[in-house]
């Protein structure tokens, strides 16, 4: 469950900046969110940086019986990549996640107690590149993720993260509709997760996800956006079955010319052997 801050200010503050923005379209040659997109790369010497911090909360889940206890997995993912290629055809880089759990347990007296757990996951070198030099919107990731954790569940009882390698490879695509005002992206992930059966839930399968975003652009320096996203795990030996769909939005800004924020909200609207929250996520980019 690697998928994983208040609503009415939320609202509130997507509203007032789209209410300014939209009367300041004068960069009409595009900003990074309208033009690098996760489909494109940077070129030779460039650097894009990426810090993206996810919250999943739950107190449902299709997996346990343990509906109404509260169970909170951040993570922060950084990501660093740079050019190596004159022709924007090859990124090499290294991805990063530090994780903080935690959960409340039911004592003996009817109490509840909140225990927690955090440190740095994994690491992962990764490769981007654009496997078709005339098709410069469709491009590969491709990552191998390395466990730095022991055990997943800790003494106290709180999962960390799980205990394996995984190979990841996101093929990413996008389209731009004439007018510049709306953006299709879609992706395809997939997780190819192995190590010792008895070390990890998640070794031996396979996750699927694929995800479409379809973006609005009110100004070039902003952008609101509408997202679906399905996982499905497949058993490759392990026994354990598991598939969730999630549906959200978010927007994007335009800081400055090499800094760009965005927000998303996601919901768990379904699933099987997983849990049904939400998420809520903030991340910054720089590209230079």
């Amino acid at each position: 469950m690697k998928i994983f801050k208040n609503h009415i200010l939320m609202a509130g503050l997507l509203l007032s900046t789209l209410n300014v923005i939209s009367q300041d379209d004068s960069d009409d040659g595009g900003s990074v969110i309208q033009n690098l997109t996760p489909s494109k790369l940077i070129g030779q010497g460039q650097w894009d940086l990426k810090l993206f911090n996810n919250l999943y909360t739950q107190t449902e889940s299709t997996f346990t019986s343990e509906d109404g206890i509260r169970q909170n997995f951040f993570t922060s993912t950084l990501e660093a990549f740079t050019g190596v290629s004159q022709n924007k055809r090859v990124n090499l880089g290294a991805i990063v996640e530090f994780r903080a759990n935690g959960r409340d347990f039911i004592l003996g007296d009817g109490s509840s107690e909140r225990r927690t757990t955090s440190g740095i996951t994994s690491i992962a070198p990764a490769i981007k590149f654009v496997p078709f030099k005339n098709v410069g919107n469709f491009s590969i990731l491709s990552a191998f993720s390395i466990p730095l954790v022991g055990d997943e569940v800790d003494d106290n009882g709180v999962f960390l993260d799980q205990n394996g390698f995984t190979w990841q490879n996101r093929f990413f695509y996008d389209y731009t509709f004439p007018g510049k005002k709306w953006q299709l992206f879609t992706e395809l992930n997939s997780e190819l997760n192995f190590g010792d059966q008895e070390k990890s839930f998640a070794n031996n399968s396979l996750n699927l996800s694929p995800g479409i975003f379809l973006s609005y652009f009110p100004s070039s320096k902003f952008t609101v956006l509408a997202l679906a996203q399905h996982t499905q795990r497949l058993d490759l030996g392990n026994d354990f079955k598991q598939n969730f769909t999630a549906l959200g939005g978010g927007a994007k800004y335009q800081l400055t010319k090499e800094l760009n924020i965005e927000t998303l909200y996601t919901n768990f609207v379904r699933g099987e052997n997983t849990g049904l929250g939400e998420t809520f996520n903030i991340g910054l980019r720089a590209v230079f």
